[in-house]
C-alpha cells in the first residue's frame, strides 16, 4: 500500500483512517472559491480505461485536475489496444511519456496487481476496478460517506466504524464493491453481513470476514447502512433467479422495507441503479438515500488517495499532528498549501 492502491485489504486500520481523513481535508478545500492545490503540479496521472465507466473516470479526473496534475484520459476503444496491443506495450508506452501515476481499470481480475509488480512502469498504480476482484477506491468512498452520515463530519475524525452494521444487498457473485467493502469496513471495526440468493453468493465466502443471510427482512431493523448492488447482466451467463420480478420482490428495497429500518440508517448504491430491481425510485430518491452525495464524496476521497501516494514531501493530512503520509514522512495540512497558493 505504500506505493500502490490494488486491494483495500492490503490497508491496514491506521492507513485507512487516515486516507478518510484526509478526504475530509480536501472535501473542505472544496468548498473554497478556490477549489485547487498545487500539490501534485508537474506530475502525469493517466486514467487507463480498458471498461465503460462514467462516475469513477469523471471523479478521478476531476480530483487529479483539483491537485493541479495533468491528465490523460486513455479508452482502449479507438486506441491500439483495439488492434491487438497488449497490456505490457500499453504500459511502456504510458511509461515512455513519463505517467506518475496510473488509475487502471481492467476486465481481468488481477490486471492492476501485475501492472504494479510487473516492472513495466515506474508510477503508482491505482485499482479503478478489475473484473470481479476489487474496487478499493469505491470501498474508501463508501466509507467515507458512512462515516459523515453515521459519525459526524467532524465527529469522525480520527475515527473508524467500530460496531456499525452494515448490511450489502444484492449481487455479491459479480460485485467488486462488495468485496472490497467486505475487507474496508471489517477492517474499520463495522459488522458486514452479506444478503444474496444462494446463487449469487461467491463460492468461499464462509472465508470472508463477514455473515451471510438469504432473507432481507430479517437484517433491515438491525442495520445501520443497506448498500444495494446492482445485479450485473452483462457478466451473467445463465439465469441466476427465476425472474426480475422475484428478485425484487425478495431483495429489492422499497418504502415498505425502508420503513423497517432503523430511524438514522441510511441507504446506499454504488451506482448506475436499476430502478424498479434492486431499488425502486421512492427510495432512490429519498433524502435516506446517499447515491449522490456517494458520487460528490469519491472525487475528496480520490484526491486523498492520489494526494498520499504521490504527494512525497510535498503538504499532506493527517491526525493527530503532526502529519504523515502513508510512508510515515512528515508534512504539513493541505490547507496551509491552500493559504500558501493564495497569498502568492
Amino acid at each position: 500500500m505504500k506505493r500502490h492502491l490494488i486491494s483495500a485489504a492490503d490497508l491496514t486500520r491506521d492507513d485507512a483512517v487516515l486516507i478518510l481523513d484526509t478526504a475530509e481535508e480536501m472535501a473542505r478545500v472544496a468548498d473554497r472559491p478556490i477549489k485547487k492545490l498545487p500539490t501534485l503540479r508537474g506530475r502525469t496521472v493517466v486514467n487507463l480505461f480498458f471498461e465503460d465507466s462514467t462516475r469513477t473516470r469523471i471523479s478521478f479526473e476531476a480530483a487529479a485536475k483539483r491537485l493541479s496534475a495533468d491528465v490523460i484520459n486513455f479508452s482502449a476503444k479507438g486506441s491500439s489496444v483495439s488492434k491487438g496491443e497488449s497490456l505490457k506495450d500499453t504500459a511502456l508506452t504510458l511509461e515512455a511519456m513519463g505517467a506518475d501515476a496510473v488509475v487502471i481499470r481492467h476486465h481481468a481480475s488481477g490486471a492492476p496487481y501485475r501492472l504494479a509488480n510487473s516492472g513495466w512502469i515506474d508510477g503508482a498504480v491505482v485499482n479503478a476496478g478489475d473484473g470481479t476482484h476489487e474496487h478499493p477506491t469505491q470501498a474508501l468512498l463508501d466509507a467515507f460517506t458512512m462515516r459523515r452520515r453515521l459519525v459526524g463530519r467532524d465527529a469522525g475524525i480520527g475515527r473508524d466504524l467500530s460496531g456499525r452494521r452494515i448490511t450489502i444487498v444484492g449481487d455479491v457473485l459479480h460485485s467488486r464493491v462488495a468485496r472490497s467493502n467486505v475487507h474496508l469496513l471489517t477492517t474499520l471495526g463495522a459488522e458486514v453481513t452479506l444478503v444474496a440468493p444462494p446463487t449469487l453468493v461467491p463460492v468461499g465466502v464462509e472465508t470472508w470476514p463477514c455473515e451471510v443471510s438469504y432473507d432481507l427482512d430479517t437484517v433491515l431493523p438491525k442495520s445501520d447502512a443497506v448498500m444495494m448492488l446492482r445485479v450485473q447482466r452483462e457478466r451473467m451467463n445463465a439465469a441466476f433467479f427465476p425472474t426480475e420480478r422475484e428478485y425484487a420482490r425478495r431483495y429489492g428495497l422499497d418504502g415498505d422495507r425502508m420503513a423497517k429500518m432503523p430511524e438514522h440508517a441510511i441507504v446506499m448504491h454504488p451506482g448506475p441503479m436499476n430502478r424498479g430491481m434492486e431499488i425502486t425510485a421512492e427510495v432512490a430518491d429519498s433524502d435516506r438515500c446517499t447515491a449522490v452525495e456517494q458520487v460528490a464524496n469519491g472525487v475528496s476521497t480520490r484526491m486523498a488517495v492520489l494526494y498520499l501516494l504521490l504527494g512525497g514531501a510535498q503538504p499532506a493530512v493527517a491526525h493527530p499532528s503532526p502529519a504523515t503520509t502513508l510512508d510515515g514522512g512528515a508534512t504539513r495540512r493541505p490547507s496551509d498549501t491552500a493559504r500558501t497558493e493564495e497569498n502568492n
